[in-house]
């Protein structure tokens, strides 16, 4: 039951992030930077927006990573878990207290 309720936590604190940008970091490879600011902002907002959740790309229920197609690109997202210090995994992703989330978007050939 404790792990659900964390995957529960750990999902809707991702939401945040993916949909705000706040409560973490973001991070744009440099394929998205290059695309420019109103491509980046679209490919964000698809991000956001992203709801797409299933066994195949969410198999712990923390929906951290996605895949969207949008101006012509084919993107990936991923949202990891780092300790305070950014050196290490973080000990709890649940307890924002201890972990530090990055969000990077990054197109799908820079993988």
């Amino acid at each position: 039951m404790t792990v659900v309720l964390d995957a529960d936590r750990i999902a809707a604190l991702n939401d945040i992030l993916r949909r705000t940008l706040s409560g973490g970091t973001l991070v744009l490879t440099a394929g998205i930077v290059a695309l420019g600011r109103g491509r980046q902002q679209a490919i964000l907002d698809a991000v956001a927006a992203f709801d797409r959740f299933d066994a195949d790309n969410d198999p712990h229920g923390e929906r951290d990573f996605g895949a969207v197609e949008v101006v012509g690109e084919r993107v990936f997202w991923k949202i990891d878990y780092y300790d305070r210090s950014g050196r290490s995994a973080s000990p709890d992703p649940a307890d924002t207290s201890v972990t530090t989330r990055v969000l990077t978007v990054l197109l799908a050939e820079e993988y």
